[in-house]
């Protein structure tokens, strides 16, 4: 019996041990899935968030090419009107999440919402505000164009532009108000919201530099024909009626000269977006938040003046050019003699400045600040993929002029002008970056926006050194310390200096202090000026019709009418993009200083 009941025993006994082990694993089990689920829901979702809405947005970028490149072929399929409605549809899309998220905010406006100063400026905010005016002047424009052609064009024509101007007041306030928001909630949703607006206005920018690009190449091309080049086929875009106002044609000439600012608008304002989304739920490093001391513009005097120098003789070049080239075959080849020669000036003083920055700069070495910045990575970038255009179009062009045939009087002013393009753009983008990823000095104590924390003075601060059975009187009370010293004076034999408080010391001729100007700071704050004025130069002429590249014939002969029209379409875009990218980080550079 007692062996049985043993036997019993450690069968319980190995039944319970059974029960035990499953138990156990099974909990195992439960914290192995509740950690890997645990891992999933931490990176994850927020990495598919940006790989899923960044996909959304480039498909819907596709989408709207595909029909521009179908109306580029001027097919009965697909027309204009159908382009329009889409990106209508796409602006509508964007007015509403805008309200939706102005609305949200609104109401939690008690709830503390973390903003990134470094995403963009008042000047920045300002700029796009003015670029925004003139894209209202060019709707407006486009309205009076519809209501002359109301007759025999699509209803679309009319309502675009009414939508756009909205889209365009709206979204300029959206910008001043909430740009620098960190969305910490709805924050996929919130993505999908951002990167719809990020890639509905690169899809108006695609529009705008296929319209402007368009409109040169069929003023191109008439002029060749004029000249009895070739026999090429002009595309009229006029409708087939007469206009019932007096207006139709300026309207519609005068839009071409508004298209420049209503592309830098939309691709500035994509550019901002975009910083936006990458900022959403992000973490902000508040020593990262400092304001920033006022910039001194004392010192100025050379920069300004070599800058207003360029900017005057830009605008020389530009009327010169655009008469002289409807002229005779002399008188053009004179012309673009003229530009490559200004070009040629223009550059070289613009390496040089960018040259003296960077080694001002390398002889007073400061540590790169790495903290994450997604607005400084961002101009960066588009430094660099801006200048590809610029180098593609000199690089073709020095192939053309060693390999040509022909030799006009421009031919070797062309390749020095390539070579100086590819030069001042690599040192401009070397000195823009050295001054945006360095460490900024900031003022010991002397600058009244850089306090001490208050803690330090603290008696209860854990900074505060421990009692040792020594009490400090100076350290406890330091201006009755600093009285007791000095009546023991006598009795010691020994002087003691009390320190002095910077009101109680009296200057002579006044109550400010002259303090003497860094040779350094002047120097890099004229470079800077007189190369955002220099690039402004270089931005006007491209923009407004100064394209030799057209005119000169070298790369054609090289190349081939088709190709080379189609490097031109690709690259001078991207170069006007840069030079206005360039003239705001070059701004930010002179602010740094």
């Amino acid at each position: 019996m007692m062996v049985e009941h043993n036997g019993l025993d450690i069968m319980c006994s190995n039944k319970y041990c059974h029960s035990s082990s499953s138990s156990s694993s099974s909990e195992h089990d439960k914290k192995i899935f509740s950690k890997l689920k645990c891992n999933l829901s931490r990176d994850y979702p927020k990495k598919n968030a940006e790989i899923v809405s960044g996909q959304y947005g480039t498909n819907v970028l596709l989408v709207g090419a595909a029909l521009m490149l179908a109306i580029a072929h001027h097919g009965p399929t697909v027309k204009e009107d159908h382009f329009l409605s889409f990106v209508t549809c796409l602006i509508i899309v964007q007015l509403f999440w805008m309200m939706w998220y102005i609305l949200v905010r609104h109401r939690r406006k008690d709830a503390r919402t973390e903003r990134d100063v470094h995403a963009t400026s008042c000047w920045i905010r300002g700029g796009l505000t003015l670029l925004a005016l003139l894209s209202l002047i060019m709707d407006a424009f486009r309205i009076g164009y519809y209501v002359g052609y109301h007759s025999c064009v699509s209803a679309v024509l009319g309502v675009y532009p009414v939508i756009h101007a909205t889209h365009t007041v709206a979204q300029v306030h959206f910008l001043w108000f909430h740009i620098k928001d960190v969305i910490k909630s709805l924050e996929t949703f919130e993505r999908f919201g951002v990167i719809h607006a990020v890639f509905t206005n690169l899809l108006l920018w695609c529009n705008g530099v296929m319209s402007e690009a368009e409109h040169f190449l069929n003023n191109h091309m008439r002029r060749l024909s004029a000249l009895g080049y070739a026999n090429l086929t002009i595309v009229h875009a006029e409708p087939q009626c007469n206009c019932t106002t007096s207006t139709c044609s300026m309207f519609s000439s005068s839009l071409y000269y508004l298209y420049p600012f209503n592309i830098e608008y939309h691709i500035f304002v994509a550019a901002t977006l975009f910083v936006m989304w990458k900022n959403i739920g992000r973490t902000i490093d508040l020593s990262s938040t400092r304001k920033r001391v006022a910039t001194k513009t004392q010192g100025l005097t050379l920069g300004p003046i070599l800058g207003l120098l360029a900017l005057a003789s830009t605008i020389g070049v530009l009327v010169v050019y655009i008469t002289h080239m409807e002229e005779s075959v002399r008188t053009r080849q004179s012309a673009i003699s003229m530009f490559y020669i200004y070009g040629i000036v223009m550059l070289v003083f613009m390496s040089i400045g960018g040259a003296v920055g960077l080694l001002i700069y390398r002889a007073d070495y400061l540590p790169l600040d790495t903290t994450k910045n997604p607005s400084r990575q961002l101009d960066t970038k588009l430094l660099f993929g801006s200048s590809v255009g610029s180098w593609l179009m000199s690089w073709c062009s020095i192939v053309a002029v060693l390999g040509a045939e022909s030799s006009p009087p421009y031919r070797w002013t062309n390749l020095i002008y390539s070579l100086l393009t590819v030069l001042e753009k690599y040192t401009q983008n070397l000195f823009i970056i050295e001054s945006l990823y360095r460490q900024q000095v900031h003022t010991k104590r002397d600058d009244p926006e850089l306090l001490p924390a208050p803690e330090i003075f603290s008696v209860t601060s854990s900074l505060a050194p421990p009692y040792t059975g020594i009490i400090n009187r100076a350290y406890d009370t330091p201006d009755r310390a600093c009285v007791a010293m000095e009546n023991e004076q006598g009795e010691s034999g020994q002087v003691y200096k009390c320190p002095i408080k910077p009101s109680e010391v009296s200057l002579p001729g006044g109550n400010k202090v002259v303090r003497p100007l860094n040779v350094k700071k002047q120097v890099l704050k004229n470079i800077s000026i007189f190369l955002v004025m220099c690039n402004i130069s270089l931005w006007i002429l491209p923009a407004f019709g100064c394209r030799p590249q057209y005119d000169n014939g070298l790369e054609q002969e090289t190349f081939g009418f088709s190709i080379w029209t189609t490097v031109l379409n690709f690259a001078i875009p991207l170069n006007l993009f840069y030079r206005m990218h360039a003239v705001s980080s070059l701004f930010e550079v002179f602010c740094q200083v």
